[in-house]
């Protein structure tokens, strides 16, 4: 092993233990959604918010919640409405008669994990007022603007069935979710194991086992995470061949594409393949961490025509395509 990887992999060993706690007490409560756990910790690590997307009952909010409760910080779940307004979402000013000012009220959004709770049924203005916060890590209040906490994490859940009284989501504002995770069903096993426990006593609350800068330190040990010169090829060469498929050799994809993956695809495509390895225990980045990820990081990215829609071609099908094309290094 080259002497810089077993540095890096030194650190990483030292530094996973809070993970290590995190996942162990998410388990005392979450049963059959590992993949959207490995997720929830991808976007903790990777400093990525997510947009997590299932029918109702698939513990998204539980899985949220318990997570929230590990981290000791402060957590915010608001629930989108149609009559939601952006100062129910980010504060307002507030006239104070003795001392004839006007004060701040802080909003919910000041917490480290917001869990927005079916977004999708919120108008454009509170997606706009949401907008600022996932970016710029800011939201303004009158004339001022208020920093938001280091570790900010945005959770967001919707519902795919029901389409009635929903607002979609407009592109830059799906560009900003680091993942776009699917929820399935348990396995039958793992349903017998959630029949057990949600009916038998009350589950705990989940233990705080670490604190936001704890994970700030984490994160720093992520970033060191060594990733070769062929990993960053292949990570351009996939999104590359979402905007151009015919220079890849994929010239029956062209039809159904209208706009590919923006940039900010590469960067969070290599970022979450770094925090996937550091969950594996590795200091290095392979192709599977790559593969790993790549659907999620591309199925809210990728636009497709009506030629499309009209072949009933999915955005995940044509990353799937696209993903057994490009070889691996």
């Amino acid at each position: 092993m080259h002497p810089e990887i077993r540095q890096i992999q030194e650190m990483v060993e030292r530094e996973s233990e809070p993970i290590r706690r995190i996942r162990h007490e998410m388990a005392q409560t979450v049963v059959g959604q590992d993949a959207l756990v490995v997720r929830l910790l991808v976007g903790i690590l990777a400093d990525g918010h997510l947009l997590l997307e299932g029918v109702p009952g698939l513990a998204k909010t539980l899985s949220v919640k318990t997570l929230a409760g590990t981290l000791g910080g402060a957590f915010s779940r608001i629930q989108f409405t149609p009559d939601l307004l952006p100062a129910d979402l980010v504060g307002t000013m507030i006239y104070d008669p003795k001392s004839a000012e006007f004060r701040t009220r802080k909003g919910p959004i000041f917490a480290n994990v917001i869990l927005a709770d079916e977004i999708n049924r919120a108008p454009a203005k509170v997606q706009s007022a949401l907008l600022e916060a996932m970016q710029e890590r800011q939201v303004t209040i009158g004339e001022e603007s208020h920093p938001l906490p280091p570790l900010f994490l945005v959770l967001a859940t919707q519902n795919p069935i029901e389409q009635e009284g929903t607002y979609p989501l407009p592109e830059a504002q799906l560009d900003r979710f680091l993942l776009k995770v699917r929820v399935d069903y348990p396995s039958r096993e793992e349903e017998r194991t959630i029949l057990d426990r949600m009916t038998g006593a009350p589950l705990p609350a989940p233990q705080v086992v670490t604190d936001p800068e704890e994970i700030l330190r984490v994160r720093g040990a992520v970033r060191m995470v060594y990733v070769d010169e062929k990993i960053r090829d292949y990570v351009l060469d996939l999104v590359a061949a979402t905007r151009r498929p015919g220079e890849h050799g994929l010239d029956e994809l062209a039809p159904w594409i209208a706009f590919g993956a923006s940039p900010r695809a590469s960067i969070y495509l290599l970022t979450a393949a770094k925090a996937h390895a550091f969950l594996e225990g590795r200091a290095y980045v392979t192709p599977d961490d790559v593969k790993a990820l790549a659907l999620d990081i591309f199925r809210h990215r990728i636009l497709t025509t009506y030629e499309a829609e009209a072949q009933e071609k999915s955005p995940e099908e044509i990353a799937l395509r696209i993903l057994e094309a490009i070889p691996a290094p």
